[in-house]
């Protein structure tokens, strides 16, 4: 027969990975390992002889010594051999949960709970970390059907588009031949056929926007394609009140590009920032466009309450997003495009109102000269 001696047991209790405290019938704490001083902050001197809902939240503080009571009266066990999850607190006031497994023992000093607190915020946020990254795949499989669908339908609308382009083009060409129509009337066909005309490059521009093709860059006239942007951004806009001001510096030269890929970067950041100022009293989104230096900057500002500072440092990261929907791969994907055209993608936000996007790219970018965004 042998005994442990009361040193022996403390370096066992110490040694212990998960949180252990002894209590007595009164509540008071008579054992507290050093995994418990590392769970709650609480030192063994400042625990030992309080009473232990010192480390409980204080709704469950309030009735803890009733529960121990009616249990020590009825024998009526709620906890006592049974693990479940409970809510615990921290010296600073933080709660978290942890996995209580309550044992007894009858001692001559009279009866002790001993409890084992197994810290369960690491399993929680691997729990959040795999439920977020299921969420997000099955939001990917949506994307990648969607992309389908949106190649689909632009090719479908594509054709019955070009067939009312060119009757109302034989419509004009008769009625001036046989003078059939007055000018005020070909004058409202010859707009419906610039209408039609529109509404085929818009779906050219979505076609090109979800369609799977390697990079191609080639040099692009940045006028008209910024305000083609602009305007694809303004037609999937529900809310009619935004206003979309474009201002591009004349001088502006040719820049080599792929138009697909930067056309999904300014079309990215002008929703962002229609988003941005949904709720703001002036709804208002700018685009400009100046040279410097070498580089075309797109300039993206809009008339919101600006990015949150705490949301800044991982703005660009991957699935980041603190918006409820979208997937926060938006920015990321813009700034790894932009940094494949040897420019870069950053936020300038000052003290004022709202934000800045800033897209630069080089006004001259060859393939040999993009370089890889770890680069």
């Amino acid at each position: 027969m042998w005994t442990v001696s009361g040193a022996r047991l403390e370096g066992v209790l110490d040694t212990a990975v998960d949180g252990i405290v002894v209590i007595d019938d009164h509540m008071r704490v008579l054992a507290y390992n050093k995994a418990c001083e590392r769970l709650f902050g609480y030192t063994a001197s400042e625990t030992l002889g309080q009473n232990v809902s010192m480390i409980m939240p204080r709704h469950y503080a309030e009735a803890h010594d009733g529960y121990v009571k009616h249990y020590l009266e009825t024998g009526e066990k709620r906890i006592i051999g049974i693990g479940r999850e409970v809510a615990a607190r921290h010296k600073d006031g933080t709660e978290f949960a942890v996995e209580l497994s309550v044992g007894e023992t009858v001692t001559p000093d009279g009866r002790q709970f001993i409890g084992i607190l197994r810290d369960l915020r690491p399993r929680k946020q691997i729990e959040r970390s795999l439920a977020q990254a299921q969420a997000q795949l099955l939001h990917m499989t949506r994307i990648s059907a969607i992309d389908e669908m949106g190649a689909a339908i632009a090719h479908e609308l594509n054709q019955p588009l070009t067939a009312v382009l060119l009757y109302l083009q034989a419509v004009v060409r008769k009625a001036r031949d046989r003078e059939l129509l007055d000018a005020q009337m070909l004058g409202v066909i010859e707009k419906a056929m610039r209408e039609a005309e529109r509404a085929g490059e818009i779906i050219q521009r979505m076609r090109q926007l979800v369609e799977k093709r390697e990079p191609e860059r080639s040099e692009t006239d940045i006028g008209p394609f910024a305000q083609s942007c602009v305007e694809l951004v303004e037609l999937g806009s529900i809310d009619s009140e935004t206003l979309f001001q474009t201002v591009i510096d004349p001088r502006m030269p040719p820049v080599s590009m792929d138009p697909v890929q930067i056309r999904q970067v300014l079309v990215n950041l002008l929703r962002n920032a229609r988003e941005a100022v949904a709720a703001s009293e002036v709804k208002q989104v700018r685009l400009e466009v100046t040279i410097d230096d070498g580089f075309v900057e797109f300039r993206v500002s809009d008339s919101g309450p600006g990015v949150p500072k705490e949301v800044v440092p991982e703005l660009f990261r991957a699935f980041s997003s603190h918006k409820r929907k979208g997937l926060g791969l938006g920015l990321a994907i813009s700034r790894t495009i932009a940094q494949n055209h040897g420019g870069d993608l950053v936020l300038r936000q000052g003290t004022g109102q709202g934000a800045t996007f800033v897209l630069r790219l080089p006004v001259e970018c060859g393939i040999d000269s993009a370089r890889a965004p770890d680069q």
